[in-house]
């Protein structure tokens, strides 16, 4: 099999098999009564996040712990600006409190830790089960608020007991849902780290650009569809929860599994410790003020995003190239694409909370 039909036939198996996966846990997860904004935190986003992990882990299985590292920084990156954006320009995003209030705080917090751990410049197992253990607690935390979502919405449900009972079809079909898209996951994701380390090494590139660039889009592909279709459909909390619960499931579960099954944990190079991750808490900082401007995400502010991920993946290229444009590119992002960009989300989220404290003193 050629190099570009087994990468292709890869990034085919993981979108079917995370569209399967999807599918039939979705389905399950109405079956109980879910909330659209758990179901995309949770079960949507840690489905859409199973091709990452299965990458990630076999990636580390075969000594390719750069490639599985840049998997998840890059995916995180990817799926803030570059989905969130592209959904926020089809049609802006209604912001749920809660995102603001817990989830995205924790990003910003799950993203401090890994770098804090990264400082000695490695994710030991202990790190990893570190990770793995705030994952647990945070879907025992997801749990508990979907239960007490559950008793306010039981007269509804009782009332509307035909339409979910043709909504959920039987455990059955579903569960093969589940298996197959676990099984094509699995095939995928080796077709598709094989390939990317054959075409890394042809082209001379890094493998860790490969995987904060090529690999992270791939495997984000699921989040794409989802989070676009969601937006297209008006379930726009999917749509958001989605994203954030998949970051969620990168810095805790992929990362934690990863370092736990690799043999001697993931080591973190200087270029990694000192941009990349740094860039990441970035991104998740950003995502903070974005909501906070009149609990929505604008057309602009997609845009905004949308241009950023344009600008870091233009770095990458340059620095991996040693482009002669490389040090005028970067002074004008670090002195004045990005400073402004902070003002005015300043400026516009200090008015959004001046606005909600007046109507809140009414």
């Amino acid at each position: 099999m050629s190099i570009a039909l087994q990468f292709c036939g890869g990034l085919v198996f993981l979108i079917v098999g995370a569209e399967l996966l999807i599918r039939g846990a979705s389905r399950l997860a109405r079956g109980v009564g879910v909330s659209p904004l758990v179901i995309g935190l949770t079960v949507v986003a840690f489905g859409t996040s199973a091709p990452e992990l299965a990458i990630s882990i076999n990636a580390a299985l075969s000594g390719q712990a750069a490639l599985a590292l840049g998997n998840v920084i890059g995916s995180n990156i990817f799926n803030v600006l570059f989905i969130l954006g592209i959904s926020a320009l089809i049609a802006p995003l209604l912001v749920s409190q809660q995102l603001v209030r817990l989830d995205v705080p924790l990003i910003i917090i799950a993203s401090a830790v890994v770098l804090l751990m990264s400082v000695d410049q490695l994710l030991s197992r202990f790190d990893g089960f570190l990770l793995f253990t705030g994952l647990i607690a945070y879907i025992i935390l997801l749990i508990r608020m979907g239960r007490k979502d559950r008793v306010q919405a039981e007269p509804v449900k009782r009332s509307e007991t035909t339409n979910h009972e043709q909504v959920s079809p039987g455990w059955l079909r579903n569960g093969f849902l589940l298996i197959a898209g676990l099984a094509l996951l699995i095939v995928g994701s080796q077709w598709l780290v094989d390939s990317a380390i054959s075409i890394a090494r042809s082209l001379g590139v890094g493998e860790l650009i490969i995987g904060l660039t090529i690999i992270a889009a791939g495997t984000s592909l699921p989040e794409v569809v989802t989070s676009i279709m969601a937006s297209l459909r008006g379930e726009r909390e999917i749509a958001i929860g989605n994203i954030v619960g998949s970051n969620l499931f990168n810095l805790l579960g992929v990362l934690g599994l990863t370092s736990i099954f690799a043999p001697a944990g993931i080591e973190i190079s200087l270029a990694v410790l000192r941009f990349d991750l740094p860039v990441m808490l970035v991104v998740a900082f950003a995502c903070l003020p974005i909501f906070f401007t009149g609990g929505r995400i604008s057309r602009w502010e997609g845009a905004v995003l949308l241009a950023y991920y344009v600008a870091y993946t233009l770095y990458l290229f340059f620095a991996a190239a040693h482009h002669d444009a490389l040090p005028v590119f970067s002074d004008v992002m670090l002195y004045f694409a990005i400073p402004l960009t902070v003002i005015t989300l300043g400026v516009l989220a200090f008015i959004a909370a001046r606005k909600e404290d007046e109507s809140s003193g009414r």
